[in-house]
């Protein structure tokens, strides 16, 4: 009789050919640029703090702009050939950014009343999101353990992001972080793979089923910046 690590086995040659084509498909895919993110423009008359709140709805971006001089709508936002166009009007004044996106980096310039100069901005990290980052893993496998690493970003109570294994690499399908529970599945190509956890001392600790042909305990300590 087949044991169910055999089985298991069977299964992850049989999603090879899934994997890779949903690892080149995942790499053609745009990350969202909705966030919050603190910046620092370098005016001619010393550097600025600046905040940005943007929101990406399918491409259209959209949010507003915070400097000490006061708070700028932005009426036009595009992404276009790998650059982001945020036109921002304010009471008395109108500016336009220019930046182009790197991992959770915004760089590039501003022009705004007759002044222009280098501007950068980073994705900033609410205390409350305990779980954006890279994490590695294990799981049990029928007393085997299974390393594996995840990739999760967090935006609202939506979870993004990715999970490499010796599965394969896939990405997250749906996922939910809510009142300190995470949840997560993939869609390997043979069935659905659902992972669930609570935070534990600083450690993402649960379970997951694969298509209800396996299932066991998992946990995961993030990686160090």
């Amino acid at each position: 009789m087949t044991s169910l690590v055999v089985r298991i086995q069977i299964l992850l040659i049989a999603t090879c050919l899934t994997c890779a084509v949903a690892a080149a498909q995942g790499g053609n895919q745009k990350s969202t640029l909705s966030g919050k993110y603190e910046g620092t423009a370098k005016a001619p008359d010393g550097d600025v703090h600046l905040t940005l709140d943007l929101t990406d709805d399918a491409g259209k971006v959209s949010g507003q702009l915070t400097s000490p001089h006061g708070v700028y709508k932005i009426v036009k936002g595009q992404m276009a050939a790998g650059v982001l166009t945020l036109d921002a009007e304010g009471p008395n004044s109108k500016g336009r950014l220019t930046l182009r996106q790197k991992d959770d980096a915004l760089t590039g310039d501003f022009n705004a009343d007759g002044k222009t100069g280098p501007v950068e901005f980073k994705r900033a990290t609410s205390a409350a999101d305990a779980i954006s980052g890279n994490w590695d893993g294990v799981a049990d496998s029928q007393g085997q353990s299974v390393p594996f690493t995840l990739s999760l970003k967090l935006d609202g109570e939506k979870v993004t992001g990715s999970s490499s294994s010796q599965l394969g690499n896939f990405d997250i399908s749906n996922g939910v972080w809510k009142e300190g529970k995470l949840a997560i599945a993939f869609d390997t190509g043979n069935g659905q793979l659902t992972m669930v956890a609570t935070m534990v001392a600083g450690k993402l600790s649960g379970d997951y089923d694969y298509a209800g042909q396996a299932s066991g305990k998992w946990v995961a300590q993030k990686k160090k910046p």
